[in-house]
C-alpha cells in the first residue's frame, strides 16, 4: 500500500479560504444562504467555511449536520424503509433558502443523491449548491459540484483519504493506492 499526500494542512487552509470566497462571489453575498455538512468530515468543512466567512465578512452563516445513512441506495435493501432524519441536526428552516451542501470527497455521486433526498425531507429550498473539498471523478450519477477545492483524477484502485484535526489529529488529503 502506497500513500501520497496531495494536500497538506497549509494548502487545505488556502483551499477552504478560496472556496469561501467562491461562495460569496457566486451568490453576490450571503443572503439566505445556509451551510449543511454531510457527516462526518463535511460537517467540519462547513463549520470551517462558516468561521472563515465570519472572519472575512463578519457574517455568521448557520451550519446544519446531515446524516444520509438511511437515504443511501447502495447500502443493502432499502425498499419500503422510511429514512431516519432524526440523526441529522438542522436547527433552521431550509424553506426558501439557498442550501450549500458541503462534503469532503465527490466520487460516484451516490452520497449527494442521498443528501438531496434528505434535505428535501426538511423542506423546499430555493436552491441547492454543492461544495466539495476534492472531486476525484468516476461518477455513476449525473452530479457535478458547483465549488471544488481540488480536482484529483484518480484510478478506481486508489482511495482518497481526507484527514481533519477534529477527528484525525491533523489536516491533509492523501491518495492511497491499494
Amino acid at each position: 500500500m502506497m500513500e501520497k499526500e496531495v494536500i497538506d494542512s497549509v494548502t487545505m487552509k488556502r483551499v477552504l479560504t478560496r472556496m469561501t470566497y467562491e461562495i460569496i462571489e457566486r451568490n453576490k453575498g450571503v443572503q439566505d444562504i445556509v451551510l449543511i455538512g454531510i457527516k462526518t468530515r463535511g460537517i467540519f468543512l462547513a463549520e470551517r467555511i462558516s468561521e472563515r466567512l465570519n472572519q472575512l465578512e463578519e457574517i455568521q452563516l448557520p451550519v446544519g449536520e446531515l446524516d444520509i445513512t438511511s437515504y443511501r441506495d447502495d447500502q443493502g435493501d432499502t425498499a419500503g424503509v422510511i429514512p431516519d432524519k432524526s440523526q441529522s441536526t438542522i436547527p433552521f428552516s431550509v424553506e426558501g433558502k439557498h442550501v450549500v451542501l458541503v462534503d469532503d470527497v465527490l466520487y460516484t455521486g451516490r452520497t449527494i443523491r442521498a443528501a438531496l433526498d434528505a434535505v428535501m425531507d426538511f423542506g423546499r429550498p430555493k436552491k441547492i449548491s454543492l461544495a466539495v473539498l476534492v472531486d476525484r471523478g468516476h461518477r455513476e450519477l449525473p452530479v457535478r459540484a458547483d465549488i471544488v477545492g481540488k480536482n484529483l483524477p484518480t484510478s478506481t484502485d486508489e482511495e482518497v483519504v481526507v484527514k481533519m484535526t477534529e477527528t484525525d489529529a491533523s489536516d491533509g488529503v492523501s491518495i492511497v493506492k491499494n
